[in-house]
C-alpha cells in the first residue's frame, strides 16, 4: 500500500520560506505524477502545483507562481514544495498527492480527484 507522508509546515512571518516534503513510500515513485494542493479554513480545496513523473514538466496556480517551486528526488522517493515570499493568504493545510496515469494537461492535474493517494496535510501559517 502506497504511503504519503508530508512533513516541513509551520509558522513563519510574511516574506519568509518554508519548504514541504513529501515521502511516498512504494517502489514505483518515479511512476506517480505529484501535486500539492492547500485548504484554508471555509474555502474548497485548491491545486498548487504539479510534477511530472519524471520532473520535466511543472505548472502552478497563478497565486503562487514566481514564488513556488516544485520538484522531486526520485532517490528519496521524496518531493518538495518550496514556498517564498509568502503571504497571510498562504495560510491552508497543504496536501501532498500521487497520481498513477498522470497525464499532461491542467484540467486533469488541477483536478483533485486525479490523485489515488494523499498524505494527512502540513500546517502552514503565515502571519502578517
Amino acid at each position: 500500500q502506497v504511503q504519503v507522508v508530508e512533513s516541513g509546515g509551520g509558522l513563519v512571518q510574511a516574506g519568509g520560506s518554508l519548504r514541504l516534503s513529501c515521502a511516498v513510500s512504494g517502489r514505483t515513485f518515479s511512476t506517480y505524477g505529484m501535486g500539492w494542493f492547500r485548504q484554508a479554513p471555509g474555502k474548497e480545496r485548491e491545486f498548487v502545483a504539479a510534477i511530472s513523473p519524471n520532473g520535466g514538466s511543472t505548472d502552478y496556480a497563478d497565486s503562487v507562481k514566481g514564488r513556488f517551486t516544485i520538484s522531486r528526488e526520485h532517490a528519496k522517493n521524496t518531493g518538495f514544495l518550496q514556498m517564498n515570499s509568502l503571504k497571510p493568504e498562504d495560510t491552508a493545510v497543504y496536501y501532498c498527492s500521487a497520481a498513477t496515469g498522470f497525464k499532461l494537461y491542467r484540467n486533469y492535474y488541477s483536478n483533485w480527484d486525479a490523485y489515488d493517494y494523499w498524505g494527512q496535510g502540513t500546517q502552514v501559517t503565515v502571519s502578517s
